[in-house]
């Protein structure tokens, strides 16, 4: 009997380990994010239907119930068009902009009566876990790649909650609710600033955090609930603050969903920007009214207001410039779009980066008198000027950011050379040995394969070629030397060095990453670096070198190493042990078909970071790779810049502005910030690094 019972027992709990293991096996890393996800969710919202309960318990609103109720019924709504009618858009805007309601109703309704209830104080605390809860969620989820970035100004559920939350306010004044609409049309602006990295976003969200938690609120003297509040910005917030590191987006890719939109569309947010900022000017000028320091007002917004907007007539004439000639962009982009030209590369034609880079010098002039004109005329009691005030900062912050960015990335010339040497197999002595006859025809079709490929990046990125060389009975020392001599020290039509020279190699290695040669020769990174610089000089030119090899390691740890030049190298990792029966082994060239296909097709559904790839990227770039930076313009650049686009009654600004940006105040964030690129790169290298060429370096 006892021995039956033990074996029943003992068979019951091998089969559910057996199920449990299984179970295990199915919920992958994806899955536990986004549950993490759920529980942030769910704790959000037992916090908001606690807090409003014990509102409805201790003040007996009548109000404060329907709305709970209705609450829980728009809940229910939602679930059945999820799960019954498969309406998935339809259910999660409806949840999300009631989500947002109901958090703003919890930040406004009164709590000083009843600030030490349990019931509050339990509120509080789960309102201060889903902040802890949300963050380390979005973290995890960009840390285990779970996230895949996409261009976007505002995500819907942002958009959603942002209006859920505007509405709440509304159960105020007039004045007050115009306030907060306003703030909240600010964080808005404030999340496209962070999501297009802007140069300036990261201040923005401090100024933005102190103005509205230690002046905005206390200026509405209305009661606020500052857990509810952190909660509500934190959960905005929290996805494209971590964004600005993680996000692997280039330029254009972030600002397509404004660069791409129609001529009207761009010339009408030029006139929105200009109504806004006229706004502005007008809310300052109410300043004028304090007669208590006119003695300091007046003069001083005679002075500054004057200053103001001639920096802004410079700014909107700017703006408009721009767009001109992107709509010039634009027409070569859809005259030439079956040429798999890409709008970055046609702006570079255009001489785009050269307008950027001066229109960043004026923008800045146009974001600093905006602020002073905001510390001249401060308004602490003025709840609709501080929003309107918070609102300009990220608009010309992301104008500056758009023109710093377009300006550092655009432009570059680049010329390109490959080397195919297609042996796979090597003798003890070092020297390469050609395929077996009977694998001639494969090594052939490959091998073009590769040379196809390779011309196609080229092309595609307008990378000027030099020459793709490929030889089945490899290549001597010398013939490489003296091709390679020639490629690097190639300069443009207009006598300058090309700003990247990007060379390719395909062969056999040896395993401290040399290659190998005819003859028994091999090709060391110190030689090829002692050639790169004899050639490059004193000039700033970047050299990137792509490996489809079995041993690049060695040289992407190599290049690390290196502190005097801009080097990048781009390699494989091959999987020694592959199941033939479940897959092919990797060859040579698969990395490069691969490469070049996340750099050539935008729709791709390569993911670098997939476990069980049988080939691998890996990367490393040189101690100073972060500090690249293009020819900047020049004074007498900048003065027939200013004669070609503005007014002549703005010229004496010519030298204003001349004078400042040479003084380059900003010396010390320069290097703080160059610091901090350098620590980035040498220690938290990026999965995915944007060139400025249109093409980017991946590790898996």
């Amino acid at each position: 009997m006892c021995r039956s019972l033990r074996y029943c027992v003992s068979h019951c709990l091998y089969a559910a380990m057996t199920r449990l293991e299984e179970a295990n096996r199915e919920v992958n890393m994806h899955s536990s994010v986004r549950y993490l996800g759920y529980l942030a969710r769910i704790n959000i919202l037992v916090a908001i239907c606690l807090g409003l309960y014990v509102r409805w318990e201790k003040t007996a609103d009548a109000l404060i119930l329907v709305i709970f109720i209705l609450g829980l019924f728009v809940l229910g709504i939602a679930s059945i068009l999820y799960y019954y009618f498969s309406m998935e858009a339809a259910s999660l805007s409806l949840s999300n902009l009631w989500f947002g309601f109901l958090l703003g109703l919890l930040c406004f309704l009164d709590n000083s009566s009843f600030k030490d209830d349990v019931k509050e104080e339990t509120t509080k605390y789960l309102l201060l876990s889903s902040i802890v809860i949300r963050i380390l969620c979005a973290l995890v989820e960009r840390i285990c790649g779970c996230v895949h970035h996409r261009p976007t100004l505002l995500t819907t559920v942002e958009f959603l909650e942002l209006v859920g939350f505007s509405i709440a306010s509304t159960t105020m004044l007039v004045e007050k609710s115009m306030s907060i609409i306003l703030l909240v049309v600010a964080l808005a602006m404030l999340i496209i600033d962070l999501r297009m990295k802007s140069f300036l976003a990261i201040p923005n969200l401090a100024i933005f955090g102190v103005l509205a938690s230690l002046l905005f609120f206390p200026s509405l003297t209305i009661p606020t609930n500052p857990f509810a509040l952190a909660c509500f910005f934190s959960c905005l917030i929290s996805d494209p603050l971590l964004d600005v590191y993680f996000s692997g987006l280039s330029v254009t890719e972030r600002w397509k969903p404004y660069l791409y939109r129609g001529r009207i569309c761009r010339r009408l947010s030029v006139i929105s920007v200009g109504v806004i900022e006229l706004i502005f000017f007008i809310l300052a000028a109410f300043k004028l009214g304090d007669l208590g320091l006119w003695y300091f007002v007046i003069p001083g917004f005679s002075i500054f207001g004057i200053f103001w907007m001639i920096c802004h007539i410079i700014f909107l004439i700017t703006l408009w410039g721009f767009h001109t000639k992107l709509n010039d962009c634009h027409k070569v982009y859809y005259t030439h779009r079956t040429e798999n030209n890409s709008l970055d590369r046609v702006m570079a034609s255009k001489g785009m980066r050269h307008f950027c880079l001066i229109s960043e010098q004026l923008v800045f002039f146009s974001l600093l008198a905006t602020a002073v004109l905001g510390a001249v005329t401060w308004q602490p009691k003025n709840g609709i000027f501080m929003s309107v005030f918070l609102i300009v900062l990220p608009l010309e912050s992301m104008a500056h950011g758009l023109f710093h960015e377009l300006g550092n990335c655009l432009g570059g010339t680049c010329v390109g050379y490959a080397v195919v040497i297609p042996t796979n197999f090597c003798s003890p002595d070092g020297q390469p040995t050609l395929l077996p006859p009977e694998h001639v025809q494969e090594l052939n079709l490959r091998s073009t394969g590769m040379l196809n490929t390779i011309q196609r990046f080229f092309a595609y990125h307008m990378i000027e070629t030099y020459g793709c060389d490929y030889s089945t009975s490899g290549l001597s020392f010398d013939t490489l030397h003296s091709k390679l001599k020639s490629f690097l020290e190639l300069r443009t039509a207009d006598g300058p060095r090309h700003d990247t020279y990007v060379l390719y190699y395909s062969g056999h290695s040896h395993g401290t990453g040399e290659w190998a040669l005819a003859g028994g020769d091999a090709l060391r990174l110190n030689t090829l670096l002692e050639w790169w610089r004899e050639k490059n000089g004193s000039f700033c030119s970047r050299l990137i070198i792509v490996l489809d090899c079995e041993n690049s390691q060695p040289w992407v740890k190599e290049v690390r190493k290196v502190n005097d030049l801009y080097i990048a190298v781009q390699g494989a990792e091959f999987a020694r042990v592959v199941d033939i029966e479940e897959a092919d082994p990797p060859q040579l060239g698969d990395f490069t078909r691969e490469w070049v296909e996340y750099n050539c097709n935008p729709d791709n559904s390569i993911s670098w970071s997939e476990k069980g790839r049988a080939v691998k990227a890996v990367y490393g770039v040189s101690k100073r790779w972060s500090d690249y930076t293009l020819h900047l313009p020049t004074g007498s650049d900048v003065a027939k810049h200013w004669m070609m686009y503005f007014p002549r009654v703005t010229y004496p600004l010519v030298h204003l502005a001349n004078w400042f940006c040479g003084l380059n105040l900003f010396w010390v964030c320069k290097a703080c910030f160059r610091c901090l690129k350098r620590l980035k790169m040498n220690w938290f290298l990026p999965t995915v690094l944007d060139t400025g060429q249109g093409f980017k370096l991946v590790k898996s």
